[in-house]
This record gives C-alpha cells, structure tokens and sequence, in this order.
C-alpha cells in the first residue's frame, strides 16, 4: 500500500508529469463525452434541483464539469491530493466560479476531512479508483456508503481488467482499429509515459470483485449501469 501510493505521489504530485497530462487531456476526453454525461444522468435530481455532490479522485474536475453543466443549480466539493491538479482544476472550472470547491483527501489513506464526515447527497468518482489495491477499493467503498445520506447513490466509472485474456484481446483489438497509431504509442513510450502506464495499470481489477465490493460494503441496487469495452460505470445506492 505504501508502495503504491508513493508511486502515485510521484507521478501526480509531479510538475512536469502533470503538465504533460494535462496537455493531452483534450484529446483523452473526446472519447469521454458519452460516458461523463451518463455519470451525470444517473444521478436522480431533478435539473433544476439544489444539491451538492462529491467528486473523489476529481483531479482537473472533467467528471464535475460533466454534472455542473447538467445541473445548473447543483454544487460540487471536488477532493483531491495534488496540488498541481488542484491549480489546473481552478482553471478548467472557471465557468463554474461559486458552485464548486477543492478539498484536499487522499484516496490511499482513508482520512477523510471533517466536512465530508457524513449526510452526502451523491458521490461520483471517475478514473481515479483503479489506482488502489483492491482491499483499499473495498474499504473506500464502505467509507463512502458510511458517509452518504439514506438512499444516496455511488457511482464510480472506471476502467476494469478482462477476466479471460481473448476478451483482453479482442478490447486490445478494437481499440487498436480506433486509433490506428496506438501501437505504434505502446512500442514507443518515453520512460517517464511507460512508468506512468504501468502505474495506471498495475491495480485494475475485474469487474466482478468490484461489483462485490459494493455488495459487501452494504449498498443496494448495484449494477454495471454503463459499460464499453474495458470502461464501466458501475455503482450503488445507500439503503434507505
């Protein structure tokens, strides 16, 4: 575990390795748009509803921008543990001045600040859980089911590991036949884009455990909601 979040540190804590993410990240989300709307539309407001959501793991907000903009009266507290993700999220929300605040959690601990102590009204994550081990995903899926209101919901939208390496192959061969240089990309990583792959990489899980993770930790109506290839949103609702 602290293997793991040492890496992390070193990769998202990083001047230089955040600013290389974050020129890249236009290109990444426009593959993203469908998937972030539906984050978005799972959560049960109406659109002129008054509410306040979490954003785990929310690195530069994509996933909070994605809800801000369907929900014009919602607000977000957006957690994070870099400060340079942090400084790039204040820029890519500007449009959202006033709904929305940063709080500083690291999802490898388990200490969570004292205003995200309980009563949520709703708790996205987005392409930051894979990062943890899976006994971490279990705990962290407990503590958020410990901290939503009754009848609050979870969703979490993610990448997962194929349980059978043909499905692997075949996720490998469509992705490939979308982007016709990628493994071109794959063979010609610089150091640095190689040691950040094999971060990324290391902890994904299967679907299934996640999904018992979830059971496990007391939420109800869990369900894979979305799913394309090796990316999923899949999630819960606190029982009322």
């Amino acid at each position: 575990m602290v293997e793991s979040a040492e890496a992390n540190a070193a990769i998202w804590k990083s001047d230089a390795t955040v600013a290389d993410w974050v020129a890249g990240a236009d290109a990444r989300e426009r593959g993203r748009v469908r998937a972030r709307e539906l984050l978005a539309e799972l959560l049960p407001f109406a659109e002129d509803e008054r509410f306040t959501f979490v954003d785990l793991g929310a690195g530069t907000g994509a996933a909070s921008r994605a809800v801000l903009a369907a929900y014009p009266s919602s607000s977000a507290i957006l957690a994070d543990y870099s400060p340079q993700m942090r400084e790039e999220g204040q820029r890519s929300l500007a449009d959202y001045a006033g709904r929305y605040r940063y709080v500083e959690l690291d999802l490898a601990t388990g200490r969570w600040p004292e205003e995200l102590a309980g009563g949520l009204q709703a708790v996205i994550t987005s392409l930051c859980v894979h990062h943890l081990p899976d006994a971490r995903k279990a705990a962290l899926f407990a503590e958020i089911l410990a901290r939503l209101e009754p009848g609050a919901w979870f969703f979490d939208y993610d990448p997962v590991a194929p349980d059978d390496p043909s499905v692997g192959e075949a996720w490998q061969r469509v992705q490939d036949r979308r982007d016709p240089e990628a493994a071109s990309k794959r063979s010609h990583r610089s150091p640095e884009e190689q040691a950040r792959w094999e971060n990324h990489v290391r902890h994904i899980s299967p679907l299934g455990p996640q999904l018992g993770y979830l059971r496990a930790a007391g939420f109800e109506a869990v369900d894979v909601y979305w799913k394309e290839l090796d990316h999923v949103i899949l999630g819960g609702r606190r029982p009322r």
